[in-house]
């Protein structure tokens, strides 16, 4: 399996074995930096095979599943998953909403974390110190009539993390939800000079938020939902 990084440890330390999905994209770069940074072993999953990532169709249940058992197998552990498989689809106004859009967002947003979530939540209840996340938006609270669809998926999202950080409670395990209103990276900036992007989130800040999420004792951090928007 393609690591990002090899670190002998103990699930509480510098060493977990945490799953990253998405992390072939700026955000899931930045994330992965960030915790082989600290000793962490990444295993980088996304749809597309790259350089230190599995390629694996994260909607494909067993294929999840499998996954899931080829990291048992070759780490023994896992301390994190942190789900980054995200897409947006929109419209000008609440008439012009394509329920097409909803299929798609219902694979992307929902089915895939569905997918991961059932897969791995067995090996996260019996790690020493395991945290599980997600990434979502200001719009699941705050919908605006052109982002229907994305925000009821969003939304779902959120209540199906909030279920799985019920099925943690009493374990050495936490879900939990980062909100975001969108992210930027330095690729973008640089694309784009004149523009300020206000109250975006920066991706290696998100990074910065996954990491702390270990630094609070996983009763403090299950089923919280963190703005980092401000």
């Amino acid at each position: 399996m393609s690591t990002t990084t090899e670190h002998a440890g103990r699930a509480g330390t510098a060493g977990r074995v945490v799953v990253v999905t998405g992390a072939g994209g700026p955000t899931g770069q930045a994330v992965t930096a960030r915790l082989t940074a600290r000793g962490d072993t990444v295993i980088g999953v996304d749809r597309h095979e790259a350089t230190g990532v599995l390629a694996v169709d994260l909607a494909d249940a067993e294929a999840v599943r499998a996954l899931a058992r080829r990291v048992q197998d070759e780490h023994g552990r896992v301390d994190g998953v942190v789900h980054l498989v995200g897409g947006w689809r929109g419209s000008k106004t609440f008439a012009e909403t394509d329920l097409a859009d909803w299929d798609v967002l219902h694979t992307q947003l929902i089915r895939t974390l569905q997918n991961v979530s059932l897969a791995f939540e067995p090996l996260l209840r019996v790690s020493d110190d395991a945290r599980f996340a997600i990434i979502s938006a200001t719009a699941a609270q705050r919908p605006t009539q052109g982002n229907a669809a994305y925000a009821a998926a969003k939304a779902a999202a959120e209540a199906w993390t909030l279920a799985l950080a019920d099925a943690l409670r009493g374990t050495h395990a936490a879900a939990a939800i980062l909100v975001i209103k969108a992210l930027v990276n330095d690729a973008m900036r640089a694309a784009a000079p004149e523009r300020a992007f206000p109250g975006f989130t920066d991706v290696k800040d998100l990074a910065e938020a996954v990491a702390r999420l270990w630094d609070r004792p996983a009763e403090d951090v299950n089923g919280t939902r963190t703005d980092l928007t401000s």
